[in-house]
């Protein structure tokens, strides 16, 4: 199942739809981020994150986990329920191959991922990611990064002061209003 869905990611970039070269926007409560998208080092991974995009998958969901210094996180369509002790488990039912090879840093916009003891191919979450608050050496060689943050960088400052409980959830949401890809 995991390999038709890995073909089926990889279709997506063979296949007339590209929308290469387009950077997303993430309207948020606190502001607007854009994203410049890695396409050459990560194809797979950003035509399918550009997707996610344009079908709205984005749209309503939080960034569900902050770490000052280090990362915000979001794309986890479970933050749309109360439950918040299932923040952080979610996708959109596949995976991604790992196209590793970019630096973190700060700006940074990489995939998810569950830890190497079940994951040894460091296969990527295919809708959770992050934004290096820093430089975070520390992660090169072990995450697909898969773009840049161009404009809103001190929007996810922001983002990565508010409160937040013992499990790094924001006290009180951070909602991606409206994900888009920039025409």
């Amino acid at each position: 199942m995991k390999n038709l869905i890995s073909a089926l990611a990889i279709s997506l970039v063979i296949s007339g739809c590209s929308m290469k070269g387009h950077n997303v926007i993430l309207e948020t409560n606190y502001g607007t981020i854009e994203i410049q998208m890695f396409d050459d080092t990560a194809p797979v991974t950003s035509e399918n994150f550009r997707k996610l995009v344009t079908g709205g998958f984005y749209d309503s969901l939080q960034f569900h986990r902050i770490v000052p210094g280090f990362v915000i996180q979001g794309g986890d369509p479970n933050t749309r329920t109360p439950n918040k002790m299932l923040y952080g488990q979610g996708g959109p039912g596949y995976t991604l191959p790992a196209e590793i090879g970019e630096l973190h840093l700060r700006g940074s916009v990489g995939m998810a991922r569950e830890g190497d003891q079940v994951n040894p191919q460091r296969r990527s979450n295919g809708s959770q990611f992050y934004i290096c608050l820093s430089n975070l050496p520390q992660l090169d060689g072990k995450y697909t990064i898969f773009g840049k943050v161009v404009k809103g960088m001190d929007v996810a400052d922001s983002i990565s002061k508010l409160p937040r409980d013992d499990r790094d959830v924001p006290l009180k949401p951070v909602y991606i209003l409206k994900a888009y890809v920039e025409k």
